[in-house]
């Protein structure tokens, strides 16, 4: 039996992300499902904590580094609207596994610079509020230089 496939936002890119559960449909977010036992250890109060426990999740979704592309292969010229339309596509590939933000365990966040780091930190707070995965962030060089960031992300159900 073939996994089934969830495309990404990006066509251009054509990669396609494969999920397999236990031969079983993805269940559509408009599904009611009890809440998965997790919880942050040590919160910092500003969308993030040193560490996220997950007790016997009964499903793992890994979503490959998202970037700042839409649907028409346009990206924004400012860092918090490029941050913004990650952490959309972020939440368009966990809708597609069945998920949302508050199923995310861990956050890589990947930044071209360091000057974006307290934007990056408004925008992350104002897509999470209170939700608090294990976070790590990087000053990294990115794939392409018209973006400003990327970031993967681990999430439980």
């Amino acid at each position: 039996m073939n996994p089934p496939r969830v495309p990404l936002l990006h066509p251009s890119r054509r990669i396609v992300c494969a999920g397999v559960l236990a031969g079983l449909a993805v269940p559509s977010s408009g599904i009611a499902r009890p809440a998965m036992p997790n919880r942050a250890i040590n919160p910092t109060g500003v969308s993030y904590a040193q560490a996220h426990l997950v007790e016997a999740p009964t499903r793992w979704l890994f979503v490959s580094g998202q970037i700042p592309v839409d649907e028409k292969d346009a990206v924004p010229a400012g860092f918090e609207e490029q941050c913004r339309l990650v952490w959309r596509n972020i939440e368009a590939q966990l809708k597609a596994g069945g998920m949302a933000l508050q199923d995310l365990v861990k956050v890589t966040v990947f930044l071209s610079d360091r000057q974006y780091r307290e934007a990056n930190y408004r925008v992350r707070h104002e897509v999470l509020g209170g939700h608090s995965p294990a976070l790590t962030i990087i000053i990294a060089d990115i794939y392409d230089a018209a973006w400003l960031l990327e970031i993967e992300a681990i999430a439980a159900a």
